[in-house]
């Protein structure tokens, strides 16, 4: 799966960047816009891309640890939602549907026999284990779950995908994974998730600790760590990252649980940062270091913490303009102006860049 991905192609960012500079306005001043449309030109190979068909992949799993009182959410809330997010009536499903996204969601691990055939089964188990007892799974299984979101990723028809997930506990196991891999206490990026009492708080922090102890997973192999204090989920997403880069798909971030997932991917196989669009800050304390492990920055500040892959589709409209701007914006030359009054603000760019060199 790693060998398929590829680096982003250069010269077609050269061929971006090229016409960015002939675009009538002043260098720089679409910001955030330009530099998204000559990754989109890296990731696609075309100066010229259109992200028409858009689509969120929602992986659910249930996770053992909420055992120990890590949620303020009953299991139950789970199945409820994974169905829910088929129906839009959940916060990510309704803005997918207003801005007509597909949305693909995959049973990797439901505490549940799912029924609705709307719900893409490829279960794994009923869940995890309780990472305070021994491993949330075995390795074989572990591998399965980043195979299934590679496969998913992989295959589908979209022009550009994001990764969310369903799974009460799941920011106590994003939050175990992360503070293996960034070698850091477990206070130092866990937050409240769904919402929690003081004493709950510091249980949930406790139990992570414990869940490292416990297990020991080896920060180096990214696939003993999932297996070992990670979930389902966590690993299916991981594949779909892969799999979007490995298919030359720019793939969109969520919040602080794909982010982990995200990073686990960077890990992996590191080209994969150059497909990857974070979408909105989460207000979960991790997030930022995760962000900040891959040099990542999001792109929208909305305080948001829901997860399920709601940011997006607001991620998709920024893209969107993006490609506006690099498609249908005219050239100096189109629009009958003499660029040469930017001649001394291009020099300067120039001089800046070559004096911090």
């Amino acid at each position: 799966m790693l060998g398929r991905i590829a680096p982003l192609d250069e010269e077609a960012m050269d061929r971006a960047r090229q016409r960015q500079a002939q675009l009538a306005k002043p260098p720089g001043s679409l910001g955030r816009l330009e530099e998204l449309s000559i990754q989109l030109a890296g990731i696609t190979g075309k100066v010229r891309s259109r992200l028409d068909r858009k689509h969120l992949l929602v992986f659910a799993a249930d996770n053992g640890v909420v055992a120990q009182g890590v949620s303020s959410a009953p299991q139950s809330v789970t199945l409820q939602q994974t169905v829910n997010l088929t129906r839009a009536k959940t916060g990510a499903s309704v803005l997918a549907r207003h801005f007509g996204c597909a949305i693909t969601v995959c049973d990797v691990g439901v505490n549940a026999d799912i029924r609705d055939s709307d719900v893409l089964n490829r279960k794994i188990a009923y869940g995890t284990e309780d990472i305070t007892t021994g491993p949330a799974m075995s390795r074989a299984q572990a591998l399965e779950a980043i195979r299934i979101g590679f496969k998913l990723a992989y295959g589908t028809e979209a022009d550009v995908l994001g990764v969310g997930e369903m799974g009460i506990g799941n920011t106590t196991t994003s939050s175990a994974v992360l503070a293996v891999l960034l070698g850091v206490e477990a206070e130092t990026v866990t937050g409240r998730g769904g919402g929690l009492t003081d004493e709950s708080f510091q249980k949930k922090k406790d139990v992570i600790r414990r869940a490292i102890a416990i297990n020991q997973p080896d920060a180096s192999d990214v696939t003993d760590v999932l297996a070992k204090v990670g979930g389902f989920d966590l690993a299916a997403m991981c594949g779909a990252f892969l799999g979007a880069a490995a298919s030359h798909r720019p793939v969109v971030i969520d919040g602080f649980i794909s982010a982990v997932a995200a990073l686990c991917a960077v890990r992996l196989c590191p080209r994969v940062r150059g497909y990857l669009i974070p979408s909105h800050a989460s207000f979960e304390i991790g997030y930022r270091l995760a962000m900040d492990a891959m040099a990542l920055k999001p792109m929208l500040l909305l305080g948001m913490r829901l997860g399920e892959g709601s940011g997006c589709p607001l991620a998709f409209m920024i893209l969107d303009a993006a490609c506006a701007v690099m498609n249908d914006m005219a050239t100096f030359d189109q629009a009958g102006i003499d660029d040469g009054y930017l001649e001394e603000i291009r020099r300067g760019d120039r001089f800046t860049v070559e004096e911090t060199q």
